[in-house]
């Protein structure tokens, strides 16, 4: 069975509004219609019991005195209601409404001799119409009312929703790190102009998203500019190192110094993708030739696995650093054995540790975030997450069912 689909715009708070207004009518119109329907039933009925009324007066007189009745008057004549009947031969006088020969009739009746009745007949039928023309009319208004209140309510409504899914989407944005997302809702740009509650939303969010740009800029700035103020001084303090004598302290010293200058060199190149200037030169590549040759330069204890090879059009220096990245991060972090499996343009490096920590499956890579003991600055994951965006790649984390981290890159 299928459902009928929404607009994007309508939600839940649409379909209630709507839901609500229809009811909120309806109970509206049949409230104004029952005091409506009562009031000028009882009006309607009250005249006719009149008339009736007084006409039997009128035949109880002349009954009385001996006169001829006249037309629609007699006793107990054909047609009269049992219970009308019951109540006259009691002694009291009364009045009902009921059908004689297909036509509504209001008989009157009292109290004659002989436990008799003395009735009389008025037709009802004007009546009758009057009451149902009134019903319909009632019907028809109060249909046209719902029906107008519901379009003139859901198009406020859809307005409003159409607002808040505009924001959602800015929000939506600005999660996945497009911090120039704006709402720029023209309620807001007006200061006179009075805000409604979907107004201050978008200028909270709006002025939420201005700040937070500004502080991760001031970040970026910072970190590229300690990087660049660092690598002068690391330049000489390597120099330096290189003309100490031979020595286990020597070896110490050059060691600390070479793992500072990469830690450098790597802030540095996540400031230069933070900015998001990065051009790529595309070439032609052979995905498997290119995991060989990273696994080789990398020195490390990794077997590659070709199930299809594919050529694809890539940056190769980039593409090289985000699997070296991964191959390095899996022995670092994790523990052997260590695979490199290329199936076609889909390139998998998995470790047999203990996985990922739970924060980066859930937000990925983190710079200067580790768990769980691990060493290291969370910083090479952050590069490959970073280049492989400037590749148009996917790149996704994950925990093998049986142990160990694996790390899918999917190119286009």
């Amino acid at each position: 069975m299928t459902r009928l689909g929404l607009p994007q715009w309508a939600g839940t708070l649409a379909v209630k509004a709507a839901v609500f207004i229809t009811v909120m009518c309806c109970a509206l119109a049949a409230m104004l219609g029952v005091l409506v329907h009562v009031s000028v039933t009882n009006q309607t009925v009250g005249q006719a019991r009149g008339l009736a009324l007084s006409r039997l007066s009128d035949a109880t007189k002349a009954y009385e005195a001996g006169d001829t009745l006249l037309p629609g008057t007699g006793v107990d004549p054909a047609g009269l209601p049992r219970a009308l009947r019951a109540l006259a031969v009691r002694g009291d006088r009364g009045t009902m409404v009921s059908d004689l020969n297909g036509h509504p009739t209001m008989w009157a009746a009292g109290p004659a001799d002989r436990d008799r009745a003395l009735a009389v007949q008025v037709d009802y039928a004007q009546q009758s119409r009057t009451i149902a023309g009134l019903d319909r009319a009632i019907l028809w208004s109060s249909g046209l009312a719902i029906g107008v209140t519901l379009l003139v309510g859901a198009f406020s409504v859809t307005r409003v929703t159409r607002r808040l899914h505009a924001t959602a989407q800015v929000a939506r944005r600005i999660s996945a790190g497009d911090l120039d997302a704006r709402v720029d809702d023209p309620r807001t740009k007006d200061p006179t102009h009075p805000q409604d509650e979907v107004a201050s939303v978008a200028a909270a969010l709006d002025s939420m998203a201005a700040s937070l740009q500004g502080k991760l800029l001031s970040e970026q700035r910072f970190t590229a500019d300690v990087a660049h103020e660092l690598r002068t001084p690391l330049t000489g303090l390597h120099a330096a190192a290189e003309l100490l004598p031979p020595g286990r302290p020597t070896e110490l010293v050059r060691d600390r110094v070479a793992a500072l200058r990469t830690l450098t060199e790597d802030l540095l190149e996540i400031s230069r993708l933070d900015t998001g200037r990065e051009r790529l030169e595309l070439d032609a590549e052979e995905l498997g030739a290119l995991a060989a040759r990273v696994v080789r330069a990398s020195g490390t204890d990794t077997s590659v696995v070709v199930l299809a090879d594919a050529r694809v059009e890539t940056d190769r220096r980039r593409l090289e650093r985000v699997l070296g990245n991964l191959v390095a991060n899996a022995h670092k972090h994790g523990r052997a054995p260590v695979s490199l499996t290329v199936d076609g343009p889909v390139v998998t490096v998995r470790d047999h540790g203990d996985g990922y920590p739970d924060y980066l499956l859930e937000h990925g890579p983190q710079r200067f975030r580790t768990e769980g003991g691990a060493k290291g600055h969370g910083l090479g994951l952050t590069i490959a997450a970073g280049q492989a965006e400037v590749l148009g790649a996917r790149l996704e984390f994950a925990n093998a069912v049986n142990g160990g981290a694996v790390a899918t890159l999917t190119l286009r």
